[in-house]
């Protein structure tokens, strides 16, 4: 059993140090993940990141902030991971970011499995 609580306090400090990652080491992050030619495209998105993961951490206190919670999850989840889907097999972007669409399918799951637990 998965209770939604925990997965947005998970998802939303997952979120916040996936996010952190190239703002403090843009240079580490693309050894994984390939280079960059559009730095602040990276830095935003990571912003972006690191929001959703706060308002998560934020909103999880309550019914409705699990609400909100799994919203703002599941809509992370589904966006980056149709990112990687689209633009990994057309050479966009590189292969590592498969790893990212397993993480984010994880999500996925996790929010799948909090709502059938019917908490």
């Amino acid at each position: 059993m998965v209770a939604p609580a925990t997965v947005a306090r998970a998802q939303g400090l997952f979120n916040v140090v996936g996010g952190l990652w190239p703002l403090v080491s843009l240079r580490t992050f693309e050894r994984v993940y390939g280079p960059k030619t559009e730095d602040w495209l990276q830095k935003a998105s990571a912003g972006l990141l690191m929001s959703a993961g706060l308002s998560m951490l934020g909103a999880a206190k309550t019914s409705e902030g699990l609400r909100y919670a799994r919203r703002t999850g599941i809509g992370t989840a589904l966006t980056f991971l149709l990112v990687d889907l689209v633009y990994v097999p057309f050479g966009r972007m590189s292969p590592a970011y498969l790893m990212d669409a397993a993480k984010e399918t994880g999500w996925l799951v996790a929010w799948w499995k909090a709502s059938r637990d019917g908490r």
